[in-house]
């Protein structure tokens, strides 16, 4: 059965932390949806490119797969005010707690992981890495200089220079180590 990720997309988001994961996700055959925050499925980035998404929030809820039992995984990429957007919207909020409390992945690159994860108390607890110098904002996490950090459900990662290995440690959870290893040779990382 084909692993599922949500993508959860805020305007402002950083760019390469979005579009990298998800390229790299469904070159390993992983099924990735981009979904839009807002109510347009149009959403521009930190640096002005503008993505359009698979689709909204609001669809999901439509077709009734705004759930943890219809997903295996979902992410964030960080970017400012990206990061912020994304913690300005409850439903986001909601739909990471209940995936981190059914066990599922729940990943977040950047400064989502102390923008974005730590106000909804996922990083309590848990080892986790983020954009340097944004650590100092959470609080009952365990950070880590590390690029990515895995640990449980939880993986983070630092900035946009990580998000090919972010999105590798994904493919590892979500597939196999074997496929993470084949798409790494692909690219030439």
């Amino acid at each position: 059965m084909e692993k599922k990720i949500l993508a959860f997309l805020a305007g402002g988001f950083e760019e390469v932390e979005a579009v990298t994961p998800i390229d790299y996700l469904r070159r390993a055959g992983i099924e990735v949806t981009a979904a839009a925050i807002g109510t347009e499925k149009t959403v521009k980035g930190s640096r002005g490119i503008i993505i359009t998404a698979d689709t909204t929030i609001d669809e999901l809820e439509k077709l009734g797969t705004f759930n943890s039992a219809s997903w295996d995984g979902v992410f964030v990429p960080g970017g400012m005010p990206g990061s912020s957007n994304l913690a300005a919207c409850t439903r986001a909020g909601s739909f990471f707690k209940e995936m981190a409390a059914a066990g599922k992945i729940t990943a977040a690159i950047c400064a989502a992981p102390a923008v974005f994860l730590a106000p909804l108390g996922l990083l309590e607890g848990k080892k986790f890495t983020c954009y340097p110098g944004m650590e100092k904002q959470v609080s009952g996490g365990t950070w880590r200089e590390d690029r990515v950090v895995a640990d449980g459900n939880l993986i983070t990662s630092r900035a946009a220079g990580t998000a090919a290995e972010f999105a590798l440690a994904l493919i590892e959870v979500l597939a196999d180590k074997e496929a993470a290893k084949t798409l790494e040779k692909a690219v030439l990382l």
